[in-house]
């Protein structure tokens, strides 16, 4: 295969949330273009699948990036298994959907734990070697970062505080020589995806949004298209093409859902105080890894 990005070569990138979706495609791809790559998260047996997959030059290390400690030592891990680092690409995330006033105080903020505090924890572990490498982190983010979604509070929080975060980030860190980008991506064909669309009041409730918003993309174009930003150190990075559109006209999107999303909450209401009960914890099969983990983690106490 013809590299599609010379500059990768030889890079040493982490990616987190790796095991699975988006994070063990862009492992890969990553791999295939050269780069030395270390995956990190949970599902020891995927990553260690996936760190096979990718070749010689990759290697697995199981780590909650909620857990500091655990993290810290994966960075330390990581830097002295690769001699340095030059990318990050903090990926992992979960999702829960429903109603906030029916929605687990635990589950709700567990998304928040995972999705920002997670983010913020990758940053803090690995930003050292980046900034003795004067490497590149992509925090990804979402369309949730622009576009309040009804049913999916926690998660939209969540993405627009990394998003936030990581534009404060970016200039704090210019002089060092380590760039930041974000990366915003739509509904894409993963296990999360998948596992919100398994929730009937849920996928309804997405169709309804206005086009494109309300479609599923393949995820290798969106994976591509990552790569790309990665190569070039992109300060902004889109999925789907049509997301950097959506910049520009975000201020208006509040209003624009606002205008239709009551009518169709009230006339799913019946549906989902009816389902309420199955709604609990993350969607996914990353969902159900997580919440393995956190129970892993309140057993040891």
């Amino acid at each position: 295969m013809i590299p599609a990005h010379p500059a990768l070569a030889r890079k040493r990138a982490v990616v987190t949330g790796a095991a699975r979706g988006l994070g063990r495609m862009l492992a890969l791809r990553l791999a295939a273009e050269g780069a030395h790559v270390a995956l990190v998260g949970l599902e020891a047996d995927e990553l260690k699948t996936a760190a096979e997959e990718c070749g010689p030059h990759a290697r697995a290390f199981e780590a909650d990036i909620t857990d500091t400690a655990a993290l810290a030592h994966a960075a330390t891990r990581v830097e002295e298994h690769f001699g340095g680092l030059d990318i990050v690409v903090a990926n992992a995330g979960i999702a829960a959907g429903g109603p906030f006033a029916d929605t687990a105080a635990t589950d709700f903020d567990r998304v928040i734990e995972v999705n920002l505090l997670g983010s913020i924890a990758t940053a803090r572990a690995f930003l050292p070697a980046l900034q003795r490498s004067r490497g590149y982190l992509l925090q990804l983010a979402s369309l949730a970062a622009m576009a309040p979604a009804p049913l999916m509070g926690a998660y939209c929080t969540g993405k627009a505080g990394v998003e936030a975060f990581a534009h404060c980030l970016a200039p704090e860190v210019a002089g060092d020589g380590v760039d930041v980008g974000v990366a915003y991506l739509s509904w894409t064909d993963t296990d999360m995806v998948r596992g919100a669309d398994a929730d009937a009041a849920l996928a309804h409730m997405r169709k309804r949004l206005p086009w494109p918003m309300n479609r599923t993309y393949a995820p290798e174009p969106a994976v591509e298209r990552l790569l790309a930003g990665i190569a070039r150190r992109r300060a902004h990075v889109y999925g789907q093409p049509w997301l950097r559109a959506v910049q520009g006209v975000r201020g208006a999107l509040p209003g624009l859902i606002a205008a239709f999303a009551p009518r169709e909450l009230a006339r799913l209401a019946p549906q989902l105080a009816a389902t309420r009960h199955a709604r609990a914890g993350a969607v996914g099969a990353g969902g159900a890894a997580d919440m393995r983990a956190r129970h892993d983690r309140d057993q040891r106490g």
